[in-house]
């Protein structure tokens, strides 16, 4: 069976020649298959150059990103350096005031956790031990407001505490508080922080003030000329409660002075720590 042919005839116009082309099946296979082909790769081509050129786009910004996310985790890694730095300050710093506080120190666990959980933790325990330190800190700083420190008068030590000659009857007596001299009506101060438990004339030490400090502490000012403060008042450190006077069994203007802790009478010489008054 012979090879079938397709004639193409082709006018250019009505008085021009024609021209005619006889092409076979093959041929007319064989050129569609190449236009097609040119076709497929044309395509190809232009979808390949849009593609490249979205994905070099899509990698600088991805490129770009990746960048943005190194620096990022930089600063936050040297934010977490320093805020453990900081945070071993901090414990340093109040493990001195667990000291000063009166407490043994503080437990501190700087390999528990991991990263964050790790820094939580130390903020957890750091927190919790300022908070013991500052309740302890309170009660020191009452318990040393209570505590008489300064002399409750400037004057000058005319008997001490202890064993000495009575000046009025010339024997031996315990003697269980100082006497300060000094000018009349002088103000006497008190010596610690606390409440007025009395305020009124006391037999033999004539008018007299006790203040109840707290912590055990206890103190008694007499022989005052006049006193200045009422039974319940609540005085400061420094605060004026009286003035020096010769009443009561005194053989001259005087401030009869006691300490007691617990009960029990303490040498208040020990107490004077703003100066000490000089020996008559």
């Amino acid at each position: 069976m012979g090879l079938k042919h397709h004639t193409v005839i082709l006018v250019p116009h009505t008085r021009a020649r024609f021209r005619k082309w006889r092409i076979s099946n093959r041929q007319l296979f064989a050129g569609i298959t190449i236009v097609i082909l040119m076709l497929a790769i044309s395509l190809f081509s232009t979808w390949s150059f849009f593609t490249k050129t979205i994905d070099q786009q899509q990698l600088a910004g991805l490129a770009e990103e990746n960048q943005q996310l190194r620096e990022v985790n930089q600063e936050f890694e040297d934010s977490i350096r320093e805020l453990k730095s900081r945070l071993s300050e901090f414990e340093q710093r109040t493990q001195q005031l667990a000291i000063v506080a009166g407490l043994d120190g503080i437990d501190v666990d700087q390999q528990s956790g991991v990263g964050g959980d790790e820094l939580h933790d130390r903020y957890l325990s750091l927190s919790g031990q300022l908070d013991e330190i500052q309740a302890n800190l309170k009660e020191k700083g009452r318990q040393l407001a209570a505590t008489p420190s300064i002399s409750p008068v400037r004057g000058i030590l005319t008997s001490g505490y202890g064993y000495r000659r009575d000046p009025i009857t010339g024997q031996k007596a315990l003697h269980l508080a100082v006497d300060l001299s000094t000018a009349p009506g002088q103000p006497v101060v008190a010596t610690a922080d606390g409440i007025v438990l009395q305020a009124e004339r006391s037999g033999r030490l004539g008018n007299a003030v006790m203040i109840a400090h707290g912590f055990g502490y206890a103190t008694r000012y007499a022989h005052l000329s006049r006193s200045k403060v009422e039974a319940g008042a609540r005085v400061n450190r420094g605060d004026v409660i009286g003035y020096v006077g010769n009443t009561g069994r005194a053989t001259g203007f005087h401030l009869h002075y006691e300490i007691r802790l617990d009960g029990m009478p303490v040498n208040p010489l020990i107490y004077i720590l703003d100066e000490t008054p000089r020996r008559f």
